[in-house]
């Protein structure tokens, strides 16, 4: 599937931005290898700030749950940890990196994973047409299901993790690829849509094993 592993991320958070002081009050980073999750790291997180009643309704996180977490000093630097030199994935993953770094940011701990891909972006370019590229109706549509409450970050960061296994799968069988590289799904992520068949069609001929 993919050629070495890759981890996908997904935060819960106050807000949309950590520039305005919204905090992380949940993380699941799953990583991928051999063609399923093979390790997980989840937790809450303390980071000392009020939850908003409308994340508590959207999510079921409430101040009690995050007041008796794990302090972000502790959880965020396990989780850098945890993602290592691998390459980083989320949907919509411009938000939860520059949440990760934020983070890290505050604690002296700095980020070093070995790129990033959105699978939202990936999605537009390998099934373009689709009504809604937003995680939940993708799935849907793609017959993934959620196997637990949407908008946690676990349950979120599973489907997710389907959804990039799908889109390896789909690339293998249409470009006759053995196995995906993650640096191919960095690079796809700047390739304008229209240029997509183009662009697989040159790196599969250049990846192909002479007869």
């Amino acid at each position: 599937m993919f050629e070495r592993p890759i981890v996908m991320l997904d935060f819960e958070t106050t807000g949309l931005s950590p520039d305005g002081g919204d905090r992380i009050t949940e993380v699941a980073a799953l990583r991928i290898a051999d063609g399923q999750v093979v390790e997980r790291y989840v937790s809450l997180v303390n980071c000392g700030v009020r939850v908003p009643s409308f994340i508590t309704q959207l999510t079921g996180i409430t101040q009690a749950m995050v007041d008796g977490a794990p302090p972000a000093a502790e959880v965020v630097p396990a989780l850098i940890d945890f993602i290592g030199g691998d390459v980083l994935a989320a949907h919509n993953a411009s938000f939860d990196e520059k949440f990760l770094k934020a983070e890290g940011a505050m604690l002296g701990h700095g980020c070093r994973h070995g790129g990033l891909v959105c699978s939202l972006k990936l999605s537009r370019r390998v099934f373009p047409g689709l009504p809604s590229y937003k995680l939940g109706q993708l799935a849907h549509a793609l017959g993934i299901a959620f196997n637990s409450r949407a908008h946690r970050a676990e349950a979120d960061a599973e489907v997710a993790a389907r959804l990039l296994l799908h889109i390896g799968r789909h690339l293998g069988d249409a470009y006759g690829l053995r196995a995906v590289d993650p640096d191919l799904l960095v690079s796809l992520n700047r390739v304008a849509a229209a240029k997509v068949g183009a662009f697989m069609g040159v790196y599969a001929a250049g990846r192909r094993v002479p007869a």
